[in-house]
């Protein structure tokens, strides 16, 4: 069960744990529906764990006027429209308020509608079990709206099922839905996000991206989704175990065929090897040919120990074990040829573990990339020790680490650039901020690859 010491990671990681418990679902009558925009990510897992479609159920929620995030209802497709009067008799909510919220909402809802669904038509539901996701229930309208829409929609078994929920979630929903499944509903409960590590937003590229992938798997005879070509098959793509400085580091390995170059990630405080942005970026490297390593620099014990998540020696020390043992994994080409060049990825203190390693490491480091990160944590002499070439990316709206950036880069005596994503905060949240994040990292790393394009 969730609680404030064992939460979820992020989305991805609620989504693996609660494909767990829907195991029993698996098979042809069984669609997934997920509620954007951050049941999108939570869904995928499922969907993709089931072997099932993955289609959306667009809700808004209507919030209190003076209160936005207090939910007085919601509203969905086929004019679906709950309200809950324990929250409208309490807040005085007048008919005019409430309508013009509804009027606002349905406004967004339609735009939404068309921006996810496109060309295409939603997947048909009639006689089928829907299971109906969403990264937790709060006040459960917006659920209750998604339930009674799939059943409008023909579904012949409606499981509504999030990874948390208040302990009373049963009593409040269990009229619309025929089976409820959850993985923890902690006590006392207060918002959702506060059981999650990493709860940032859920932003309309990673939606997309998460619809198109499920659509090109379940099409019968499908491509690709639309977006960048896939560059087919991995080689390899496994959990891989590496001893580092003391302790034994687990990650994630993903090698495409005919890799021409490795990319290990450096994840930074609050970040992991699941974190749905890295992870964004990952695929990207993926899709251009180059092989990444996404692994957690702390053991789950340590995570909490905000010392060490600062600590940069040590994150580096590890980071540098890490970075000389996997050229020897057979998935990276034989033994006897060359190592692929090196490639380096940091996010917030992972990019001054980066730093730390490539001015260890010298020509072992091909290149560097930080997103949003503290190089200026690494300190000046192993600044200037890096000749790895580095670009440091980092968001238009983030304007605290932009300036620590430019001072870090004073001390860089390697090729290096700036690059400030416009309209960008300091976790690139919003639309189609990470995907420039994606595109800048994966030019520079193919650029300074030695393979050429």
């Amino acid at each position: 069960m969730p609680t404030t010491r064992t939460r979820f990671t992020d989305r991805t990681d609620a989504g693996h744990r609660l494909a767990a418990r829907l195991a029993h679902l698996r098979g042809p009558g069984t669609v997934v529906v997920a509620l954007p925009r951050g049941g999108v990510p939570v869904a995928a897992e499922v969907a993709a764990a089931l072997g099932a479609p993955l289609d959306i159920c667009v809700i808004r929620k209507l919030g209190v006027p003076y209160q936005p995030e207090l939910g007085m209802g919601a509203i969905g497709e086929d004019g679906v429209r709950v309200l809950n009067e324990q929250v409208l008799r309490p807040a005085r909510v007048t008919p005019g308020q409430l309508a013009a919220v509804e009027a606002r909402e349905r406004a967004e809802l339609e735009r939404r509608a068309r921006r996810y669904r496109g060309d295409r038509p939603p997947v048909d539901l009639r006689g089928r079990t829907v299971v109906v996701v969403d990264d937790g229930v709060a006040t459960g309208s917006t659920a209750r709206a998604a339930c009674l829409i799939v059943r409008a929609r023909g579904a012949r078994r409606v499981v509504l099922a999030v990874p948390v929920a208040p302990e009373d979630w049963t009593q409040r929903l269990g009229d619309v839905a025929d089976e409820l499944v959850c993985v923890g509903t902690p006590s006392p409960f207060f918002a959702i996000g506060e059981f999650y590590a990493d709860f940032a937003q859920t932003g309309d590229a990673e939606v997309l991206r998460h619809l198109g992938e499920a659509a090109g798997r379940s099409a019968p005879g499908a491509g690709p989704a639309a977006g960048p070509p896939a560059a087919g098959p991995p080689a390899a793509d496994r959990e891989l175990t590496l001893p580092a400085a003391g302790v034994r580091l687990t990650g994630r390995l993903t090698v495409p065929d005919g890799a021409r170059g490795l990319v290990v990630f450096a994840h930074g405080s609050g970040s992991g090897r699941r974190s749905p942005r890295n992870r964004r970026v990952a695929e990207e490297l993926n899709r251009a040919g180059l092989a990444t390593f996404l692994f957690d620099l702390l053991t789950e014990d340590e995570e909490p120990d905000r010392r060490k998540v600062f600590d940069v020696a040590l994150l580096g020390a590890r980071l540098t074990d890490v970075a000389r043992a996997l050229p020897s994994d057979p998935a990276l080409g034989p033994s006897a040829g060359p190592p692929l060049p090196l490639g380096l990825f940091g996010a917030s203190t992972g990019a001054a573990a980066a730093l730390w390693t490539a001015a260890r490491l010298g020509d072992g480091v091909a290149s560097v990339v930080s997103r949003g990160g503290r190089p200026d944590l690494a300190g000046a002499p192993v600044l200037a020790a890096v000749t790895a070439p580095t670009l440091l990316i980092v968001g238009g709206r983030d304007h605290e680490v932009i300036e620590l950036n430019r001072r870090a880069r004073e001390h860089l005596r390697c090729e290096s650039e700036i690059a400030v994503v416009p309209h960008a905060g300091h976790l690139f949240e919003e639309p189609g901020t990470l995907d420039r994040v994606a595109e800048l990292a994966r030019d520079w790393f193919v650029e300074h690859s030695g393979a050429g394009p």
